[in-house]
């Protein structure tokens, strides 16, 4: 199984996150791939089996810059990803109430959209409660690994 993972961020956290993830699925037996050159044409190429998508959420629940090319792009030529598993890890700040993940509700919203099907539900990392999401996210990855070998 071929998994892509994505991550958009502002100040590196989801990008940090993505990068333990990598190593953590990768090691789990999985083809592991980032996606450096976010946009449509470079995901489609890679061929995937599956995605993971990092995101942090910003200002008042925007997608962060790195990420809205590559959002927009998917969402304006729609491209059906009919079964492809994909997850979804969210950062954000439970202070910002209703908009609190809102980057990775929008994410996966859109994945759900195009076809996509969720391997494990959504996981949200509240930065006002740990200072080490890459370690947080583990046990969540395991879950995502397990469930796309199953």
């Amino acid at each position: 199984m071929h998994l892509v993972i994505v991550s958009g961020t502002v100040f590196g956290t989801a990008d940090l996150v993505a990068d333990d993830a990598q190593e953590l699925l990768a090691a789990s037996g999985l083809k592991v791939s980032r996606l450096r050159s976010l946009n449509l044409d470079a995901l489609l190429a890679l061929q995937s089996d599956a995605l993971l998508i990092c995101t942090s959420t910003t200002g008042m629940g925007e997608l962060p810059e790195p990420l809205v090319p590559l959002f927009h792009e998917m969402r304006d030529r729609f491209p059906l990803l009919t079964g492809v598993p994909f997850g979804v890890i969210a950062l954000g700040d439970a202070a910002y109430g209703d908009t609190f993940c809102q980057a990775g509700d929008e994410f996966r919203e859109l994945l759900l959209e195009l076809q996509a099907r969720e391997a494990e539900p959504m996981l949200r990392l509240d930065a006002s409660e740990t200072v080490t999401p890459e370690t947080d996210a583990e046990p969540w990855l395991q879950s995502f690994a397990a469930a796309l070998q199953a």
